[in-house]
């Protein structure tokens, strides 16, 4: 049964951009591309208005009967060319490529980066025959871009443009890869090998990254390969998988990315509503923001107005634990498919603000679409879209295409994925000036506070204080500085109000503890406590 709830505690309030700027409509218009086929969870590059789609799924959201989880014949084993300013299309089979490309390159969820002319895909999840089963792909593969449009569209052979290699660190699906400077970051994701099913009956292992795994490659005329390899672990705070990975300009100026939600909770089987900052000095979990819409993976992307020094960041349909319904915001714990296009805002100070948008998706559709940004226009480094005085009041950013397209907004809980399918949409985004913008801001804001003392400590427990709006659930984690979790747990009979209370860290083995709390399955507070 679906699970619905009207959350009366998140204040929702209609703002005029009292403290952003983002004054744009967003308009979506319908592109025909004869023969492009649906497709979701595909890698993609371009060069000069032409992509690159690889990989990715022809169904829709997987079935719940192993058996049918990821059949192989509904792999996408082309590699496609489009020209969208031309609405031309062509074709090249993976089927002509070495085993190992092959296989791979045919996959779902891949971790994909273009940097320059080169694509490098990482992972994901399909049928070996090699193996003789279903499994997340070790190889990290670059691909010649420009090399390889050029050859599809001229009927030549594909075969040179690809190098691949293999190592245990890069078997991940559902993850994300960016680069920060000469570093790339493979992000979260896990190693999925085996059948899908519902019930976590023992057809299947699963292992989370829950990692940023960091390395250099070099990629020559003749060689790939890897150097620098470090992974910084964080068990709580990294468990995720199929987020969007926002590439970010800072207040500060830096680059980087942030994670934004992802499934799932240790202790909660829904997504986090928290994002995760990525800088090249390390990560920063954002505990007093959390973003309610959008929370699978989808079209986004990211747009900065240097005047303002501000972020903004749209996301396009996708699932999501909350949406509007009637104006009022909707907890679905099932997480279902929705219409929602929505904004994130980080404005000069870091202060983040999420945004409901007027206009919706056209249909149930959005997740594992990808959006390809418009490179003709000023733009940073990564991908990141300049909103300079010089462009017009309406411009095309960039174009989405794909995803998983649903008649039921409950069809993967109700156990109906054959109401899904894969979307051939083409839609061009353009934004649209508009001064009297008005927009829905969601209260993001961790209600819940706490203390904890003395710190540092000599004792085996320690003081905590909590502060708490309402009654509710509260977990616990006590994990070491390398990730480790140590102890977990629930804390019971904690009232409205202040509670104070003795909390024994007596599980801990290093002398810095990393307790994390999370309120309500969506609120998280850490501390670290230093043991002399």
């Amino acid at each position: 049964m679906k699970k619905l709830f009207t959350l009366f505690l998140l204040t929702l309030v209609v703002s005029t951009q009292a403290q952003t700027t983002f004054n744009y409509d967003v308009v979506l218009t319908p592109v025909t591309v004869t023969g492009l086929p649906g497709l979701h969870s595909y890698a993609f590059g371009q060069h000069n208005g032409k992509w690159l789609i690889i990989g990715g799924r022809k169904d829709g959201i997987h079935a719940r009967q192993p058996f049918n989880a990821f059949p192989n014949s509904q792999n996408n084993t082309d590699i496609y060319v489009v020209d969208i300013a031309t609405n031309q299309l062509w074709s090249a089979s993976v089927n002509t490529l070495p085993t190992g490309l092959k296989e791979q390159l045919q996959s779902t969820n891949m971790n994909f980066y273009q940097d320059e002319n080169s694509l490098y895909i990482i992972g994901g999840y399909a049928f070996s025959a090699t193996a003789d089963d279903h499994i997340t792909f070790s190889n990290l593969t670059a691909i010649d871009v420009p090399g390889i449009i050029n050859a599809i569209t001229s009927g030549s052979s594909i075969t040179s443009y690809f190098k691949q290699i293999s190592n245990d660190n890069f078997a991940i699906t559902g993850g994300q890869l960016g680069k920060i400077g000469s570093t790339f970051y493979l992000i979260g994701g896990h190693q999925f090998d085996g059948r899908y099913n519902p019930m976590n009956n023992p057809t299947y292992t699963q292992t989370y990254s829950n990692q940023i795994r960091k390395f250099n490659i070099q990629n020559t005329a003749t060689s790939l390969s890897i150097s620098n390899y470090e992974a910084i672990t964080d068990v709580v705070h990294l468990h995720r998988r199929d987020y969007n990975l926002l590439p970010q300009v800072f207040p500060d100026g830096q680059f980087g990315y942030t994670i934004s939600s992802g499934v799932f909770q240790i202790a909660a089987d829904l997504p986090f509503l928290n994002p995760v900052d990525i800088k090249a000095d390390g990560y920063t979990v954002q505990e007093n923001f959390n973003q309610y819409l959008s929370n699978y993976h989808s079209g986004k992307v990211g747009l900065y107005d240097s005047n303002l020094n501000q972020m903004h960041n749209l996301f396009f349909g996708g699932m999501s634990q909350y949406h509007y319904e009637s104006g009022s915001l909707i907890q679905d714990d099932n997480v279902p498919f929705v219409k929602t296009i929505s904004r994130t805002t980080r404005t000069a100070t870091g202060a983040l603000y999420e945004y409901q948008l007027p206009i919706e998706m056209p249909n149930l559709k959005g997740a594992g679409a990808e959006f390809i940004y418009n490179k003709t226009l000023p733009h940073y480094s990564n991908e990141v879209i300049q909103l300079t005085d010089n462009l017009p009041d309406t411009f095309i950013i960039g174009h989405l295409f794909g995803g998983i397209q649903s008649s039921n907004a409950a069809a993967f809980t109700s156990n109906e994925t054959d109401l899904t399918t894969a979307d051939a949409s083409v839609y061009e985004v353009k934004l649209v000036k508009n001064t009297n913008l008005n927009v829905q801001q969601i209260n993001g804001e961790n209600p819940f506070k706490l203390k904890v003392y003395p710190n540092p400590t000599s004792t085996k427990t320690i003081n905590v204080q909590f502060d708490m709006p309402y009654a509710t659930s509260v977990n616990y984690f006590i994990a070491s500085l390398d990730g480790k979790i140590e102890e977990q747990g629930d804390i019971e009979d904690i009232h409205a109000g202040t509670t104070q209370m003795k909390f024994d860290i007596s599980a801990a083995t290093t002398d810095v503890v990393i307790i994390t709390f999370v309120f309500d399955n969506k609120y998280y507070i850490t501390e670290k406590i230093i043991r002399k």
